[in-house]
């Protein structure tokens, strides 16, 4: 399988921000897993949205997948409360 390219929104800076910096080393691990395998195991397809959700620790990675450009886009990470808003 190729590796996907994985960016980042430019609001998603402003998410690291909040998170404390033992969480956000784990986050970023998890993001760039996503460039190996953007469907991993526990992850969710968004209803109504073409986006999916994998949860690291009590925070959520909210991201949209192009196969076509294999490309990941991170679109929001916060604690599992402040996603969805």
């Amino acid at each position: 399988m190729a590796a996907y390219k994985v960016y980042f929104k430019e609001s998603v800076e402003k998410d690291f921000t909040a998170i404390p910096k033992k969480d956000l080393v784990k986050i970023l691990r998890r993001i760039k897993a996503l460039s190996e395998n953007p469907r991993p195991s526990g992850c969710e397809k968004l209803t109504g949205r073409e986006r999916y959700r994998v949860r690291q620790g009590r925070y959520r990675i909210v991201y949209s997948i192009e196969d076509e450009v294999l490309a990941v886009w991170i679109v929001k990470v916060g604690h599992r409360k402040d996603v969805y808003r």
